[in-house]
């Protein structure tokens, strides 16, 4: 049996297709996931250093945005992609589109990424930021110096279990026509019953989430030594 009589539907035109969805999937991933990287660590720093008992701390500010990340985090993606249509219209004039996914994944992201940036950094030695305090560091210091520094090899595992769970939202956003391999999946496999081009599909998303693992796992091993 040769690859023809098991792809069948796999022909040129339908092959540039694929490349397409691969390269705009690819396009979503990243800029979402700079955009989400840039704020979900930002939200997560805040949500880490407002807490109580910690350098900046004001109950008042952790408590609201710990309930907000909350709320978001709670909403299926499908669900708050419909809800953020006139914010997604407002911001980029379309609904549709890499264009138009980049807002709901945003916002979809960075309440899952600030959560895990949370964790990652209260991971950090409680005793080497009392001895940066006891030093005189400013807060500022602490953030970058001790926080961010020493909760490196668990900011890079976190940053990989969000890429991998991004790329399962690229897919999902591919049902409100998004583009990329989840659109694909859907219009040209599902609606029209070419199974070959769903396994195609679903291959190359696996080959992209093996690679992100990979990456993720290498960069933590530099981290740690």
């Amino acid at each position: 049996m040769n690859l023809h009589q098991l792809f069948p539907n796999i022909d040129a035109r339908v092959t540039q297709e694929i490349i397409k969805s691969t390269i705009d999937t690819l396009i979503m991933v990243g800029l979402t996931g700079l955009i989400a990287g840039v704020l979900g660590i930002a939200l997560g720093v805040i949500l880490v250093v407002t807490r109580e008992g910690n350098i900046l701390e004001n109950k008042i500010l952790y408590a609201t945005l710990d309930k907000v990340v909350n709320l978001f985090r709670s909403i299926p993606f499908i669900i708050l992609a419909m809800l953020l249509i006139p914010l997604t219209r407002f911001i980029v004039g379309t609904t549709i589109g890499i264009p138009g996914a980049i807002v709901p994944l945003v916002i979809a992201t960075v309440p899952f990424f600030s959560r895990q940036v949370q964790l990652a950094l209260l991971e950090v030695d409680k005793g080497v930021i009392e001895a940066s305090i006891a030093m005189g560091c400013t807060p500022l210091e602490i953030i970058f110096r001790v926080y961010l520094k020493e909760g490196l090899p668990s900011l890079i595992r976190a940053s990989s279990l969000t890429i991998i769970s991004l790329i399962g939202l690229t897919t999902m956003a591919g049902a409100f026509g998004a583009g990329g391999i989840g659109n694909l999946a859907i219009s040209r496999g599902y609606n029209r019953f070419q199974g070959d081009v769903i396994v195609v599909a679903t291959i190359i998303m696996l080959i992209i989430v093996f690679i992100s693992q990979a990456v993720g796992d290498f960069l933590e091993k530099r981290a740690t030594k």
